[in-house]
């Protein structure tokens, strides 16, 4: 009951009741990644191209696509990663969730978000004050 209340009233827990739907109408399922989202093609876009889309295991998050399937998603290419053995490059790194906003963030020196105080550096202007 709770995953169905979920479907019909939520889009970010997975998918929506229209898009199970849509996706058991027009939907072949292409493979799985490892993190348990599902991906499917079927019908036509207006581009002429197949249509493909995701069902994401948990949120909605589109930077939980790894870079193979990633590819195939944006058309680079059209041998999806379950389909051939992808094999990442080694410039390429292992896949993990978006960090934004979390305390686990990127915050580089000078960021407002850093802690500390920013560097002085060249060029920087030292602020008026009135009667100085």
């Amino acid at each position: 009951m709770k995953n169905l209340l979920l479907q019909i009233f939520t889009w970010w827990n997975g998918q929506t009741l229209g898009t199970r739907f849509f996706t058991w109408r027009n939907g072949k399922r292409v493979g799985e990644d490892e993190f348990g989202n599902v991906y499917y093609e079927g019908g036509m876009t207006s581009f002429g191209l197949p249509r493909r889309w995701v069902i994401y295991k948990g949120y909605a998050e589109a930077s939980a696509i790894p870079a193979g399937w990633h590819g195939w998603m944006h058309y680079r290419t059209d041998v999806p990663p379950s389909k051939e053995n992808y094999v990442a490059r080694e410039w390429q790194k292992p896949h993990h969730e978006n960090l934004t906003g979390t305390p686990f963030a990127y915050r580089p020196k000078g960021s407002l978000d850093a802690t500390g105080e920013r560097p002085r550096v060249t060029g920087d202007y030292d602020a008026w004050t009135p009667g100085a």
